[in-house]
């Protein structure tokens, strides 16, 4: 049986997934801010931003997935549609 997932649902997990990606980048780049890193305080602040809003976008999506019946199962639905898609046919 297939689960129906919300648009709604799907777009929250997105901007989870995106904002992740965006503190990825950030750390391939600069790598992560640890004691005595030499990070600016301005990187040191952009860190703090993407990691918060991805946390913020996690948060979201979860608070959204405690709302459904069968969470677990909803749950791993939803991130097989949206970080591993399948291929559209055609």
């Amino acid at each position: 049986m297939a689960i129906e997932l919300p648009d709604e649902l799907i777009k929250l997990e997105q901007a989870a997934v995106q904002a992740h990606e965006k503190l990825l980048a950030y750390q391939a780049e600069c790598g992560r801010p640890t004691a005595g890193d030499g990070w600016t305080d301005e990187q040191h602040a952009t860190w703090q931003d993407l990691w918060n809003a991805w946390r913020a976008a996690a948060e979201e999506t979860q608070a959204a997935l405690r709302s459904v019946a069968n969470r677990y199962e909803t749950e791993q639905a939803l991130k097989r549609a949206v970080r591993h898609p399948a291929p559209e046919e055609g």
